[in-house]
């Protein structure tokens, strides 16, 4: 399947990081988030009740950054994209979680780390 939801540049404020001093204070974080789901029915109807609220996946995903402490990005992708996966309907998600003010001496935009995780099995 390659039907989706894609989230493109969310931006949250939160306190993740290994070094002292970075879960002290807020700091910027930016998230694409790609949902692989079936769309057909939702294309179909053009019904929002057949279709995946991606309000509801950013408030999700919010939660857990603005709302928790990692002390590393993997981590945290990780946590996010273990919230999203349970979200009914969603088949598979990849996260990508960057840290916009990275700790380092050069001229880095962004530093970042992308997970991948399958929808668990679902009862019938």
């Amino acid at each position: 399947m390659s039907d989706g939801i894609e989230l493109i540049g969310l931006r949250l404020l939160g306190h993740h990081g290994a070094l002292p001093g970075e879960k002290d204070r807020a700091q910027p974080f930016g998230l694409d988030i790609f949902v692989e789901t079936d769309i057909a029915a939702a294309a179909e109807s053009d019904d929002l009740a057949d279709a995946i609220d991606y309000g509801g996946l950013v408030r999700r995903a919010a939660e857990i950054v603005e709302g928790e402490s990692f002390s590393l990005l993997e981590a945290l992708a990780s946590a996010v994209a273990d919230a999203l996966v349970a979200v009914d309907g969603v088949e598979s998600v990849t996260v990508t979680v960057r840290k916009l003010r990275p700790p380092v001496q050069a001229d880095l935009q962004s530093a970042g780390v992308r997970v991948s995780r399958p929808a668990p099995p679902r009862g019938s």
